[in-house]
């Protein structure tokens, strides 16, 4: 049989080629590696253009952020062209939601992290509206659109099957902070610059805090953003102490953005984070289980781990992957012979904020290596795992297949055991240890879901805080052990061996199709463990 084809794995990274864009992104790395994108264009990951100094075209001496008692950030009205944003990067669907509202004679802004990725050239997650109508008034301009949320409403309006979320100004202004209704209208203050920088100031980062008016090719901002993206910094509207404990997950969004943007902390918001981590524990499960899906499906999950761990927040939500790092003695400059941080760089390669995963694999990924934890395996069980669930095939046709495999594992791992003698000439017995890894993968899914078995994770390190929260549904973890923690006995016979560079279905990963994720899973284990040269 002909298998050599399987192991040339491509080490390219996956990036968005965006032929209606133009080209190749740049993307915040200093590597030129080769790249391929959705329609196989192929172009290289480039450094970031310099944001060009923007040009203040109106400037006025009063805010309601201070970043100290001596200084006050002026208010600005930047030119758009500066930044490099076109109307173009505005995806069509979020443009028609802008045009039916400015030609009703409403006011309408992009607003919030679409803003601060197109100053920084980024693909946005997703596009947030903000306009001067109220939210009945929307509902008439898109009679299909639905209001969502009780403590902050907004529009959910559709288009095809893409939501774009709308936000009035007049609802924000009646669900605000009272220390945000306080400020007064400074003295020569245009009406709509009130409004706008009044909105602002609710917001939670600086950097989240920018107004972008595509039909003025106008940015507006009032508390500093600009600057803090030009010095990447992470910084809160208020003083971090309070807005952490004005909405706790802001601490997560403040590592999120950290670890997606290459930013830094500034300084009050480092201690603050540290300081109330802890209440983190008061959070909804089903909020934790959606701010952590942030971190680690859309392209960031290796650098969101190291900020949990380097924070202090790690033993809070994953307790089980902190035991490892403590196990390990791990330091923040490791990383090679850390096998979970490398499933996650290998993950961040493939996935990105516009093209993410279900959460159903970066879960998948967390058993398998609990798995591995709890009892090393022979590389060679991997590799059979791997191909059987990569193509269905048949337990026996997958061993065949690995047993072929002429690549050196990675000899750094501690999860990987040194070759065992018993299986090395008896296929019965690898597929009976490769049917047992399966089993071991649903039960450290299983152990995500015990509070008992969370409460003890951390329970050899004492130095360390504990947690027995679980975030993680029954219903959810069920699916994850079915969707990893099976092998077919019987399957497909294949005459040659699959191919893992085939062009992954984005739409259906994000999704949670069984077969696209447990495709892009095996591909990502195989990686790390037979890196490509």
């Amino acid at each position: 049989m002909a298998y050599g084809s399987y192991f040339s794995i491509s080490s390219r990274a996956l990036v968005f080629c965006r032929p209606c864009y133009g080209s190749i992104r740049d993307f915040p790395f200093s590597l030129r590696t080769p790249t391929i994108g959705h329609c196989g264009c192929v172009g290289a990951i480039t450094a970031p253009r310099n944001l060009v100094k923007p040009r203040k075209e109106e400037s006025r001496e009063f805010s309601g952020a201070r970043r100290s008692k001596e200084k006050v950030m002026p208010w600005k009205k930047l030119d758009a062209n500066e930044f490099g944003i076109q109307r173009s990067m505005i995806p069509e669907s979020t443009r028609m939601v802008l045009n039916k509202l400015r030609n009703k004679g409403f006011q309408v802004y992009l607003v919030g992290g679409c803003v601060r990725d197109l100053i920084l050239d980024r693909i946005p997650k997703d596009f947030d509206v903000i306009t001067s109508a109220e939210l009945k008034e929307v509902r008439k301009v898109f009679p299909g659109c639905q209001i969502v949320g009780r403590r902050f409403p907004i529009c959910h309006v559709y288009v095809d099957d893409i939501i774009i979320e709308v936000s009035s100004f007049s609802t924000s202004a009646r669900t605000g902070k009272a220390p945000n209704k306080s400020f007064r209208k400074p003295a020569g203050c245009s009406e709509r610059d009130y409004i706008r920088w009044k909105n602002c100031l609710q917001r939670d980062f600086t950097v989240n805090g920018l107004m972008f008016d595509p039909s003025e090719n106008v940015v507006y901002d009032y508390i500093g953003g600009v600057e803090d993206i030009r010095n990447s910094k992470v910084r809160t509207v208020s003083a971090a102490s309070l807005s952490f404990v004005e909405d706790t997950a802001r601490i997560l969004r403040a590592i999120r953005i950290a670890a997606r943007l290459g930013f830094s902390l500034t300084k009050d918001v480092a201690v603050s984070v540290k300081e109330l981590s802890s209440s983190l524990l008061r959070l909804d499960p089903s909020r934790i289980r959606m701010e952590l899906n942030y971190m680690m499906a859309y392209g960031s999950a290796e650098a969101s781990l190291r900020l949990l761990w380097r924070f202090g927040i790690m033993e809070i939500l994953l307790p089980i992957q902190a035991s490892y790092f403590v196990s390990q003695g791990f330091r923040r400059r490791d990383g090679r012979s850390n096998m979970l941080l490398s499933l996650f760089r290998n993950l961040d390669r493939l996935v990105a904020p516009d093209r993410p995963s279900h959460e159903f694999l970066w879960i998948g990924i967390l058993a398998f290596h609990k798995a591995l934890v709890d009892q090393p395996r022979d590389p060679k069980i991997v590799a059979s795992y791997c191909l059987a669930i990569y193509s269905e095939l048949s337990l026996s046709e997958a061993i065949e297949i690995a047993r072929t495999n002429s690549k050196q594992h990675n000899s750094n791992f501690q999860e990987l055991s040194g070759h065992e003698k018993d299986i090395a000439d008896s296929n019965s017995k690898l597929s009976q240890q490769v049917i047992n890894f399966a089993e071991s993968i649903k039960s450290a899914a299983r152990k995500m879901n015990d509070r008992d078995y969370l409460a003890n994770a951390m329970s050899k390190y004492p130095q360390a805080p504990g947690s027995d929260m679980v975030f993680m549904s029954k219903p959810l973890l069920e699916r994850v052990e079915k969707m990893f923690g099976s092998v077919r006995r019987k399957g497909k016979e294949e005459r040659e061996a699959p191919n893992l560079e085939r062009r992954i279905n984005y739409k259906s990963l994000a999704l949670g199709d069984f077969h696209e994720t447990r495709r892009v899973f095996a591909r990502i284990v195989f990686d790390t463990v037979y890196p490509p040269t």
